[in-house]
């Protein structure tokens, strides 16, 4: 999938995978110049649906994230051996990327291949930042990479690999202290790569375990998986499980007890997240083919690989299950495209989340556009109108780019487009139920100093929307979708918390918690 040195399969080589196409490791008193005052609770939660309509160009709830791959270096960092000063230079410019498109969330690859982005009792350092495996990079990035996303309201969702052990076989070339070579029995060489074996129990106590001391540590937001479980079909060579199968099968057929090791794996990682912090969020971002309808009617109406059949990954039992917070297809084709028609393809993926309160977000290939082997792609109107075309799904809870680099170079202009009809106001990120959290009490002491918004800073608050209306009236639905809202504004660790108005109206301010669930509003006019 997402590895920047393979391209997408185009038409003639979706329906069956070809050779080297699948090994990726893959936000007090007021002066007398202003009036402060409690909203009305009905201005910051009307008491019906039809008492506050909703515009639909501005959803107050999106998910909006773009992916940052530091396999081969593809995001970031940008190449081997930087400095740290130029490796955080390089993530702030990527971030600040993020905000000015109004995106709220980043996905940040931090285990590879059985490597690490951070000090882990359990595996190397990752080759990606110093060239070497396992040679320490001089600092520490995650703290740094999750702290500077949530200086700028952005979600840091920490992206794992699960069964990448190495982008060679040579276990020999791997530090003395890696995983593979401690336990060389979890190995499966395959097509001259190291896989770790899905199908041992150790395996996956060893992926949890590693998660789970991920979770504990850091102050992630989520934890996210991408497609890749077992390998894809490459030159067709056979995955040596065979030992493993006869151990652990059970008496069931070789493909269904690889999904159930697969499922077991995801249900696993699944509850270790939520012991641990209940409100991280998990989800993993599968192929955008669960099955083909000629296989099983059930089934989407395309013609490619099917994650099912091929590598062996189940995303729809993880939803019945609930084994995940929310699924993210990659869906990586363009409308009218013969083997996967995006048009297709999101209905499917809504229907097989409809009330089962696992969140739907697609993949979008933002690296696509401009690409011209497909003619859909050299058009910059086909990715905005992807993103139209969800909202005739209300499962569709937003979007998710791949990758950075593009985010950066704006293929197109397509991201003026996008922000221009879909991103024109900030949104805040979509509730999933279960996962708690509560509405922090609304700011105290909102007064205006000399056109900046002072506020105190309510307890438990991670941020505060920030919403204007004209004239002194806010009305009775200021708050109902995004149209008035400003900015998602981060709370600092100072006793007061600011934002710059720029202009006079009446202007609203809400606390929110980490999830993103909002308390009351107080409003402030400004001549």
């Amino acid at each position: 999938m997402r590895n920047g040195h393979r391209p997408l399969l185009a038409a003639a080589t979706l329906a069956v995978v070809t050779t080297g196409v699948a090994y990726v490791f893959g936000p007090g008193a007021a002066p007398a110049d202003s009036e402060t005052r409690p909203a009305a609770r009905a201005a910051a939660r009307p008491a019906t649906a039809e008492a506050c309509q909703v515009n639909a160009k501005y959803p107050k709830r999106q998910l909006r994230g773009v992916w940052i791959a530091t396999v081969h270096n593809v995001d970031w960092p940008s190449k081997t051996g930087l400095d740290p000063a130029r490796q955080q230079a390089e993530y702030i410019k990527v971030l600040d990327n993020a905000v000015k498109r109004n995106l709220n969330a980043v996905f940040v690859q931090v285990r590879p291949a059985s490597d690490a982005f951070y000090k882990s009792p359990y595996e190397p350092w990752s080759q990606w930042l110093t060239g070497t495996p396992g040679r320490d990079p001089g600092w520490e990035p995650l703290p740094f990479l999750i702290a500077e996303a949530h200086k700028r309201g952005l979600e840091f969702h920490a992206w794992f690999n699960p069964y990448r052990a190495a982008d060679k076989d040579d276990l020999s070339k791997l530090p003395a202290d890696h995983p593979a070579r401690l336990h060389p029995e979890w190995v499966v060489k395959h097509e001259g790569r190291a896989y770790y074996n899905p199908g041992l129990p150790a395996v996956r106590a060893h992926t949890v375990k590693v998660i789970k001391d991920v979770v504990q540590r850091y102050d992630v937001d989520g934890v996210h998986f991408d497609d890749y479980f077992y390998p894809y079909p490459g030159r067709g060579t056979k995955f040596a499980d065979a030992a493993a199968f006869t151990k652990y099968g059970k008496g069931k057929a070789l493909a269904d007890w690889r999904r159930d090791n697969v499922n077991q794996l995801v249900a696993q990682v699944g509850k270790a997240v939520h012991e641990v912090k209940p409100y991280v969020k998990f989800g993993i971002s599968p192929f955008g083919i669960w099955r083909n309808k000629s296989s099983d009617p059930s089934g989407s109406d395309t013609k490619g690989l099917s994650a099912y059949d091929a590598i062996y990954s189940d995303a729809r039992a993880w939803i019945k299950a609930g084994s995940v917070d929310y699924v993210m297809p990659q869906l990586y084709w363009p409308r009218g495209f013969a083997v996967a028609d995006y048009a297709k393809l999101v209905p499917w993926w809504a229907n097989a989340v409809k009330g089962t309160g696992v969140h739907l977000y697609i993949g979008q290939a933002l690296y696509r556009v401009g690409a011209k082997d497909v003619a859909a792609w050299t058009k910059s109107g086909e990715l905005p109108a992807h993103l139209t075309l969800n909202r005739k799904h209300p499962e569709v809870q937003g979007d998710v780019y791949f990758s950075a680099t593009q985010l950066g170079k704006n293929p197109l202009g397509v991201l003026d487009k996008i922000v221009k009809d879909h991103y024109p106001r900030p949104a805040l990120p979509p509730l999933i139920k279960g996962l708690g959290g509560k509405a922090p009490a609304a700011p105290a002491g909102l007064r205006n100093a000399g056109g900046t918004l002072t506020w105190k800073s309510a307890p438990g608050a991670r941020g505060y929307a920030v919403y204007r209306v004209a004239g002194t009236k806010p009305g009775d639905c200021p708050t109902t979708d995004a149209r008035n809202l400003l900015a998602v504004v981060p709370a600092t660790g100072a006793a007061e918390q600011s934002y710059v108005t720029g202009s006079g109206g009446t202007y609203l301010v809400s606390a929110l918690d980490r999830l993103g669930n909002e308390g009351d509003a107080v409003t402030a006019v400004l001549p």
